[in-house]
């Protein structure tokens, strides 16, 4: 079918109608067949009431309000929850009430049972909007009579009819293959899944081969090919000319292929500094809802494989935007002065012309972190930017007082160990953008890529303040308090180990504090990794002021008129959770060429810098810049026509949102599972092989181990622990043997060896080596309570 019922659903507007005919063709949908699905998908949605259909085949909303939109997320166990967009409480699923849909399925749930204070509110799926899997891996096994593949995945309680042609597959060797799985049949009443057999992937292909199982493990395999399109030319109308300054380009990526990234310039100004930030001008290029427009949309990010790229962009685009030395190049910039303890002092955002003089690379910051302070030799890596190597100083000083200022704020910094393997390549460096994270890692001045991400983080945090302040929607990059059960849960463990951290009764230490206290740990790296769990993971939302932007429309209520900054106070990067304020959200545009979100916040930056009104009337000879702090408090006019409103509301949508944040979880689980592999295959030369580990994890069903230089992790199971009975102890992070008192404990260093190594699954079976020393469960220096 060509469409989904979420496709569907996008084009019904939420008041009037829509006729079925127009809605035929805003879908392509051409044959008999295809219409005869809308037909039979608007009937099943009108009986569930989200839709209403007349007699004359116009389309409205229903009437169904009791309906909740929702991920579902299974586990191996068949737990399912449906997982609200809205923020909302998990909904359980009981198996029977799944309805046939499938882990990472987008649905309709209809709760049956409201929640209670130790328990889940209860659902049943009414609708399945959008099917998270088209193709899978799987084992092809034959039963009696039957050929059926059954996925890897374990979450995905079903397995799927094959075709007799198929069967060949069930006779190779099991771990020398496994098979790609096409679905042509989705379950339905009592009839299975159908499938076939795409191709065979091997196992032990070497590392392209590893990337394809990874790929096509995501479903993203087969990346379709950029249509073809004409590009508009940015307006040279407004723009500044900053050609002449020496702006440097970062380079912390060395795969080919890499996307583009900014630029950056910086001097020293009135005690603290001037930077500007200048971003490829990919928005300006682009025709908004074109078929070019829609193909990025669905792309949605950039793919690191390691020394491989699939860049977010097609390679005409790319090629278009992208800074070369020496070359002058269109560019949406951001001007910011800043104080010197880090405090934004003024900013402006512009459209500019640039010219990059200069390429730095690590091997350059590494020569300038190791040259003596007064020594007048130049290393051989700085001799090719010896007359910038004093904008670097600059540089490295307004970055490491950023990131004071962002310490100071309560940002949590976490230094976790990375893997040592050549083969990950960028995929194991520091992204300039730092993936988004609602934490960062520790300023590295000879790291290129972590300069870099110090000053977007900034650049991206300024823009959400200037479009809030004008009323002007954005796409947040957010996430939700840390529960402050987890943290005290981490706040245990690093008590257990003899950090100095003080417990009180009125609730969990702050993230910030409990992540500084962490810092100057003995054990700092595995309870680093026990912080990092307990924070939530950060995504996309729209911004509550999506609604306020001031437009020439006849509708009074509609002009906003912003003599003062429209700050909504509901907004929930105010929001303050046991007496802490979070900071505020970021609403990222300085990497258009890795994230689309970046590129839809940068169309609104530069509707505003273009079409935005800068005077009430043509004859006013006084203009005001939109780009510069405190402009909202000038105007007393509407930013917008009419018109130009509306395209700006169609570039944000909450549908748009929900499918950038789906894509970006699916591409940041790829990345997890690229790294799992790789430290995996380093694992496998262990077999039966004596290593020495640190406890990184404790569970009731035994500990995991952390094996540098790899970092690769496994398991010890309790059951392999036959020397005693070994107590769970949650509060302290430990199994103690009841007879012994032998303790396994969180940050301990322990003998064990390699058993068995799982590369698809990432599962790596160890065992304690019988000479390891355990200790003693000696008495706690501080007790705690478990409630």
């Amino acid at each position: 079918m060509k469409f989904t019922v979420a496709d569907l659903l996008d084009q019904v507007p939420s008041e009037g109608n829509l006729e079925t005919a127009k809605l035929e063709k805003i879908l392509r949908l051409t044959n008999r067949a295809e219409k005869q699905s809308l037909g039979l998908a608007l009937q099943g949605l009108t009986r569930l009431g989200i839709l209403d259909l007349d007699s004359n085949g116009a389309i409205s909303r229903g009437t169904a309000v009791d309906l909740v939109e929702a991920r579902l997320r299974c586990s191996s166990k068949g737990f399912c929850f449906a997982i609200r967009d809205d923020g909302g409480d998990d909904i359980y699923i009981r198996d029977h009430q799944l309805n046939h849909a499938w882990n990472g399925d987008r649905v309709l749930v209809r709760l049956t049972r409201e929640g209670g204070r130790r328990r889940s509110p209860e659902g049943g799926v009414q609708c399945i909007l959008e099917r998270a899997t088209t193709s899978l891996l799987a084992s092809v096994e034959q039963q009696d009579e039957r050929v059926v593949a059954v996925p890897l995945d374990d979450r995905l309680l079903a397995s799927i009819d094959l075709s007799p042609d198929d069967a060949s597959h069930a006779d190779k060797p099991v771990g020398t293959a496994v098979a790609e799985v096409v679905l042509d049949r989705f379950p339905i009443a009592q009839f299975p899944a159908r499938g076939h057999v795409a191709r065979s992937l091997p196992l032990d292909g070497g590392a392209d081969a590893d990337r394809e199982l990874m790929l096509t493990k995501a479903n993203l395999h087969q990346r379709p090919a950029a249509p073809r399109a004409s590009f508009k030319a940015p307006s040279s109308k407004k723009r500044q000319d900053l050609s002449k300054q020496p702006a440097l380009m970062l380079r912390g990526w060395t795969a080919d292929g890499a996307p583009a990234l900014p630029l950056v310039h910086v001097i020293p100004h009135e005690g603290g500094a001037r930077l500007w930030i200048h971003a490829p001008a990919v928005a300006e290029r682009l025709s908004q809802g074109n078929s070019y427009d829609q193909w990025l949309l669905n792309q949605a990010e950039s793919l690191c494989l390691g020394g491989h790229w699939q860049p977010l962009l097609g390679p005409a685009l790319e090629k278009a935007c992208c800074f070369r030395v020496g070359e002058v190049q269109d560019a949406v910039s951001l001007r910011l002065d800043i104080g010197s303890e880090g405090e934004w002092r003024d900013w402006e955002f512009c459209l500019s012309r640039v010219c990059p003089v200069a390429e730095v690379d690590t091997d350059a910051l590494q020569a300038l972190e190791s040259r003596k302070p007064k020594s007048r030799a130049i290393p051989a890596a700085l001799k090719p930017i010896k007359d910038q190597i004093g904008q670097l100083e600059t540089l490295i000083f307004c970055a490491k007082k950023l990131q004071e200022a962002e310490r100071s704020e309560g940002r949590i910094e976490l230094d976790l160990n990375r893997a040592q393997a050549d083969d990950l390549g960028d995929l194991n460096r520091v992204s300039p953008d730092g993936d988004g994270q609602n934490w960062a890692i520790p300023l590295n001045t000879s790291c290129p890529n972590s300069l870099l991400s110090v000053l977007t983080r900034h650049a991206h945090r300024v823009w959400e303040e200037h479009s809030r302040q004008l009323g002007l929607p954005a796409i947040l990059l957010d996430a939700p308090p840390a529960d402050d059960a987890a943290l005290n849960d981490v706040a245990k463990a690093a008590v257990a180990l003899d950090v100095c951290l003080e417990l009180d009764e009125d609730g969990a230490p702050m993230a910030s504090e409990l992540a500084l206290a962490l810092a100057n740990s003995k054990s700092s790296h595995v309870l680093n990794l026990q912080l990092k769990l307990a924070l939530p993971d950060s995504s996309y939302r729209v911004s509550s002021q999506s609604n306020q932007i001031p437009s020439d429309s006849s509708d009074e209520a509609s002009i906003a008129s912003v003599d003062e900054p429209q700050i909504d106070d509901s907004d929930p990067s105010d929001v303050i959770t046991n007496n802490k304020k979070r900071l505020n959200p970021f609403a990222p545009w300085c990497c258009p060429t890795l994230h689309q979100a970046d590129v839809i916040n940068q169309q609104v930056l530069c509707s505003l810098l273009n079409d935005g009104k800068d005077r009430p009337t043509v004859r006013q000879k006084n203009k005001v810049k939109l780009g510069e702090k405190g402009v909202a408090a000038s105007l007393n006019w509407p930013l917008f026509t009419a018109s130009q409103e509306q395209k700006i509301q169609d570039l944000i949508r909450e549908r748009t949102v929900q499918r950038l944040n789906a894509r970006r979880h699916l591409v940041a689980e790829l990345k997890r599972d690229v790294l799992a592999m790789s430290k995996a295959r380093s694992a496998e030369p262990m077999i039966d092989q004596q290593q020495t580990g640190v406890i990184s994890g404790v569970q009731s069903y035994g500990f995991f181990v952390e094996i540098a230089p790899s970092m690769v992790e496994g398991l010890v199971h309790v059951s392999s622990l036959n020397d005693d009975w070994y107590e769970y102890r949650s509060r302290q992070n430990r199994l103690v043997g009841r007879r012994s008192r032998r303790v396994y404990q969180l940050g301990d260093t322990v003998e064990v060896k390699v058993l068995k190594v799982d590369v698809l699954r990432n599962q790596i079976d160890l065992e304690v080596v019988p000479s390891t020393a355990a200790r003693s469960d000696d008495p706690l220096p501080v007790a705690v309570s478990e409630e």
